[in-house]
């Protein structure tokens, strides 16, 4: 039997990337996906090739995310699996940071997981077995990296959120986790990434590969089902051994 069989799942950031990788795992192991994006294109090519139903939304949004909830109960009878996976990760300096580059990453990486959260909560308590997972990141809670502060703050956030929401719902039957990725072969670091830096990265992973999407998502499917459920308030570290060495001549 397919672990999520019949359980309906909602995914955030599903159009690309790690997103559309979870939809794509959840849907193949028996999950009814709500595919959400603020691209609603590219979120309806994701619900199409995962037989889901899409939903254009900015997670940034309470009202958004309040009609993305009803969506999900409108399509499926209700909500068993949350997994607030969009973010952003620009670059800015320290020095240079303005009010608005930070509140941009804190509003997309942080203050939407209160928001999904909260929408989903009232459906997700009438669940048998509710999930909740977040996708977090190694940067913030492990290491640091220059030009990414307010990403790694908002990430290191994330892991706070996550610990007190799990002890917050535990009585509801629900589990709260997190996945921290590595650095993941996406759209947006081959775009980000000089081939040179490409290579300067991968050499620094014990593994010698980046992670790829599919990497991330099959924690989540680990978190998302029936194995996980005596886990809260947990996060997996994905990231090849990544953070494991303490020089680089040990990488």
């Amino acid at each position: 039997m397919r672990r999520l069989e019949g359980r309906a799942a909602v995914v955030t950031g599903a159009g690309r990337g790690i997103g559309r990788a979870i939809a794509e795992v959840y849907a193949r192991e028996g999950a009814r996906v709500l595919a959400v994006d603020r691209d609603g294109a590219s979120a309806a090519q994701t619900a199409a090739a995962v037989g889901g139903v899409a939903c254009t939304a900015d997670i940034t949004s309470r009202a958004d995310m309040a009609a993305m909830a009803d969506a999900a109960v409108a399509a499926f009878g209700g909500i068993d699996i949350l997994t607030q996976n969009a973010g952003i990760y620009p670059s800015v300096a320290l020095a240079d940071m303005t009010d608005d580059d930070w509140n941009l990453v804190f509003d997309v990486n942080t203050r939407s997981a209160l928001y999904t959260v909260q929408a989903c909560l009232p459906h997700l308590r009438r669940s048998d077995g509710g999930r909740i997972t977040i996708t977090t990141s190694i940067t913030g809670p492990r290491v640091g990296y220059p030009g990414l502060t307010h990403y790694a703050a908002s990430k290191a956030a994330l892991n706070g959120f996550i610990r007190s929401a799990a002890l917050e719902v535990v009585g509801d039957g629900i589990t709260v986790n997190g996945v921290e990725p590595g650095t993941v072969l996406t759209e947006g670091v081959r775009a980000q990434l000089a081939p040179g830096d490409l290579e300067s990265v991968t050499a620094q992973i014990p593994m010698r590969r980046l992670a790829e999407p599919i990497d991330i998502a099959h924690a989540h499917l680990f978190l998302a089902s029936s194995e996980a459920s005596y886990i809260t308030g947990q996060t997996i570290v994905v990231d090849g051994g990544q953070i494991l060495p303490e020089s680089p001549l040990y990488a």
